[in-house]
């Protein structure tokens, strides 16, 4: 039996192993799991699984997995949860650092009786170069205004950015009434993105404010996207929209996003919740 806790962040919901505490073979197929305990209806239900490791560099690592078993490179969303997680059952470290395969980031968490109540993160400093994203094609040095030709012949025009992952940003005129679900994963797989991207589609409503949708590589539509939050905040004060702080309004809540200037890193405030533990049986795994 396999032990787990679902955390979710703003509604983007994962479920989350501690292979820390517990331990578990090397060769133990994490994607192929994802992929069992992700369906909703059918299983557990998540946009994903997350499992927490132990780290030689940091206090502990993040391997993240979409509902498709592809690995992802960072999620802000999960990676606050991570840190509940973390602080409320392993070890009381504040601040806390993850290893992920973005890079180490760290972590301040705001303790409320014992309890982790908000969780801000440092993203780090967005990547802008093409080759960074990574996106093939024109311009080598600059991702914006960038024009993408999909298989039904329109044209969209956007912001490429890598915020651990990579990320294409859209500003439409109102992002309630937009066709995420069937734009959004045209876009992902657009061959100039060689590892897919994440999507975002956003109207800015005012110098302080971003409504933002999002359409996740593997996982499709979700509440929320912590890195998308960030990515959709640099796009817009790329192109003066927006102040250096931002509330991103999301399907399930708001995030808080800080770019002091445009050499700094990023950084990302907003909340995680424990939903509960359980115990699921894997037929294809033999602990």
């Amino acid at each position: 039996m396999l032990k787990f806790t679902k955390m979710q962040g703003l509604g983007n919901d994962y479920v989350y192993v501690d292979a820390i505490t517990n331990h578990f073979p090397e060769t133990t197929d994490w994607s192929e799991i994802a992929k069992f305990v992700s369906p909703r209806r059918f299983s557990i239900g998540s946009d994903g699984l997350i499992v927490i490791l132990p780290s030689s560099i940091a206090h502990c690592r993040m391997s993240m997995f979409n509902v498709d078993g592809s690995m992802g490179e960072m999620c802000g969303n999960g990676i606050r949860c991570l840190a509940k997680y973390y602080y409320e059952h392993i070890a009381k470290h504040n601040p806390l650092t993850v290893e992920t395969l973005a890079g180490v980031l760290e972590l301040t968490l705001t303790i409320k009786d014992g309890l982790v109540t908000l969780i801000r993160v440092n993203m780090g400093k967005p990547r802008l170069k093409l080759g960074e994203i990574p996106m093939t094609g024109e311009p080598l040095n600059s991702a914006t205004n960038i024009e993408l030709q999909l298989k039904n012949g329109e044209l969209y025009f956007g912001t490429g950015i890598n915020i651990g992952n990579p990320h294409f940003v859209i500003e439409v005129k109102d992002v309630d009434y937009f066709p995420v679900e069937k734009i959004g994963p045209l876009i992902e797989n657009h061959p100039r993105f060689p590892h897919r991207a994440n999507i975002e589609f956003i109207s800015v409503l005012d110098r302080k404010t971003i409504k933002m949708r999002v359409w996740e590589r593997g996982s499709g539509e979700t509440w929320a996207c912590g890195t998308g939050a960030c990515a959709s905040t640099v796009a817009a004060r790329l192109q003066n929209k927006v102040d250096a702080k931002v509330t991103v309004k999301l399907l399930g809540g708001n995030l808080f996003i800080e770019w002091p200037d445009l050499a700094s890193s990023i950084f990302m405030t907003g909340p995680a919740v424990e939903v509960y533990s359980g115990f699921i049986k894997i037929p294809f795994l033999d602990f």
